[in-house]
């Protein structure tokens, strides 16, 4: 009995260290300058990076590669920590590391003038393809100008394109001695459909950076497949149309159309298998999609939304799409309450839906679901 509680006790004594995670410094604003010392970390996930506040009064504010000054929807926040010159307290704050990142951070003080815009910015596990160099550079370019509320002006100051003017349009595609003949629709500078004898798939990122598809832009050829891939939170890959980037084709196709969606995908933060949603071209035609998750924020109403095949030398081109879709502030009618059923944590396996014909896709969907820690 002895031994046992002995043995027992040895291995609570161990516990500690088998779980341990590392403590990582950073110093907010040292000795009065705009920055974060040392201005980024490589950390592991369950890590704890602690922000030391020093005088004059700064944020440790969560934002995204694209839009280094604008704060994260969800995002971590310390508010502002107003430090004196004479204070003899460490303030600090603490934010576990929540996966492998990159995570991107600034701070949000504007008196008197954008810490963020001076280049006040921090990167957690910056990539060879997102540096810290660059993150820092869009910060001084935009001289933290780029907030919510200029983006709110600026798209209510835009003006919509005109409708687009389909037409449905007959050709002859050959591949070596095969030959057929594919009807789809098409407008003013769609590309004429040709066959891709080895496909391709595009790989399309879901909320792993913020609110946004990555890319959010792409060329497909017919036979090509484009899979997304869901990362933490809880988005949705549905189609919609340019006139009505966050409502759902089903909801305003007037010949019945009813488009693709993936319904929402909830992925825990600890997952190491994200779930997929994969569609497969069969012409060339602009296809248009959102995240239908409402919030608040409504997602697509921050611009989280894609596009397949756009024509970018004409007025509707995905700038224009998304400029729509940043208009949209509110939950859009139409949308589910996106609580959305987290993936099943007992199930690993695919699951193959039916495929649908609309507006130039077969869709198949490929989910393997994320399992919840």
């Amino acid at each position: 009995m002895v031994m046992a509680f002995t043995t027992f006790a040895l291995a609570l004594a161990f516990l500690p260290a088998a779980f341990a995670q590392s403590l990582v410094t950073v110093q907010v604003g040292p000795n009065g300058t705009l920055a974060y010392d040392p201005p980024s970390a490589s950390v592991q996930p369950n890590d704890t990076i602690r922000f030391v506040f020093n005088p004059k009064n700064h944020t440790v504010t969560q934002s995204s590669f694209t839009a280094p000054c604008v704060p994260l929807a969800g995002g971590a926040n310390s508010g502002f920590h107003f430090v004196s010159n004479v204070s003899a307290f460490e303030d600090h704050y603490d934010w576990i590391v929540a996966g492998d990142g990159p995570f991107w951070f600034y701070c949000e003080q504007t008196n008197p003038k954008s810490h963020c815009g001076a280049g006040m910015v921090f990167a957690v596990n910056p990539t060879a393809n997102k540096t810290f160099a660059e993150f820092q550079a869009l910060a001084i370019k935009l001289n933290g100008t780029a907030s919510a509320s200029a983006s709110s002006t600026a798209s209510s100051a835009f003006a919509t394109p005109p409708a687009q003017s389909w037409a449905t349009a007959t050709a002859t595609v050959t591949h070596g001695s095969s030959t057929w003949t594919t009807v789809y629709t098409s407008y003013d500078g769609t590309p004429q459909p040709t066959f891709a004898p080895s496909p391709v798939d595009h790989k399309i990122f879901v909320g792993k950076d913020g609110l946004t598809f990555e890319p959010n832009e792409i060329q497909a050829a017919i036979n090509d497949t484009v899979t997304f891939e869901f990362h933490p939170k809880n988005h949705t890959v549905t189609q919609s149309s340019f006139p009505s980037p966050c409502v759902p084709l089903a909801n305003t196709s007037t010949s019945g159309q009813v488009g693709f969606d993936s319904g929402f995908m909830a992925v825990s933060p600890n997952a190491t298998v994200f779930p997929t949603f994969t569609i497969t071209i069969n012409d060339t035609a602009p296809i248009w999609g959102y995240c239908q998750q409402p919030g608040p924020p409504a997602h697509c109403g921050q611009g989280m939304v894609f596009a397949i095949n756009a024509v970018d030398s004409g007025k509707n081109n995905f700038e224009a799409f998304q400029a729509i879709a940043n208009g949209t502030r509110n939950t859009p009618s139409g949308s589910s309450s996106g609580s959305g059923a987290a993936p099943s944590s007992s199930s690993n396996s695919a699951l193959t839906g039916l495929p649908v014909r609309s507006a130039g896709v077969l869709v198949g969907v490929v989910a393997a679901v994320a399992a919840l820690l």
